[in-house]
């Protein structure tokens, strides 16, 4: 083969190549549907959760967290949900099994006369997984659920889960060390007096 017909044959690649690229393709492909939002009006229903407070003056360190409200999925203020102290919130995941037996005790002590209010915030898990365990344990207390981690973060969650944290009237956040996990009412009540 001479250089000239070298030469041609490269001239035509590039000539096929730069057509090739420049050839209209039409239009773009639609994207991909989403995936479906799971109906959880019967996960909601059987839960039976209070709807989330929407007080203000809430922590500063918590507000703008956006958290899902459990009892009608709607995105709300974590500081807002919490109010002026003093609350317990008490951090929980569907896979923690040390957590599936603090949650009915956090409800049997929210339901003394002079607890202080008890808010649960769920995380690492899906909105059904947590309404269908709390169904399930009976549990009802107003419930929040930390879809990207922000409440995680603002609140600068330990290794390990249950946590809870005291809410204190001047809106500062205490998280409960002694005992990380509640084996009885009596320590709940502690753990809240405690200075």
């Amino acid at each position: 083969m001479t250089s000239a017909a070298r030469w041609s044959i490269a001239g035509l690649i590039l000539v096929v190549a730069a057509v090739i690229a420049i050839w209209p393709r039409g239009e773009e492909p639609p994207p991909a549907p989403e995936p479906p939002t799971p109906d959880l009006a019967a996960a909601r229903s059987a839960a039976a959760l209070p709807a989330c407070a929407a007080g203000s003056d809430g922590p500063s360190t918590l507000t703008g967290v956006g958290v899902t409200c459990l009892a009608d999925g709607s995105e709300v203020d974590l500081a807002a949900v919490l109010g002026r102290g003093p609350v317990l919130v008490n951090v929980w995941a569907t896979w923690c099994q040390p957590c599936r037996e603090e949650l009915p005790l956090l409800a049997r002590y929210a339901a003394e006369p002079d607890a202080v209010p008890v808010v649960g915030l769920a995380v690492q898990s899906t909105e059904a997984g947590a309404l269908d365990l709390l169904a399930a344990l009976d549990v009802r207390l107003p419930m929040v659920l930390d879809t990207g981690e922000a409440a995680a973060r603002a609140l600068e969650l330990p290794a390990g889960l249950p946590a809870s944290y005291v809410v204190e009237a001047d809106g500062t956040v205490r998280l409960v060390r002694d005992p990380r996990l509640f084996r009885s009412v009596e320590e709940v009540r502690r753990a809240v007096d405690a200075p």
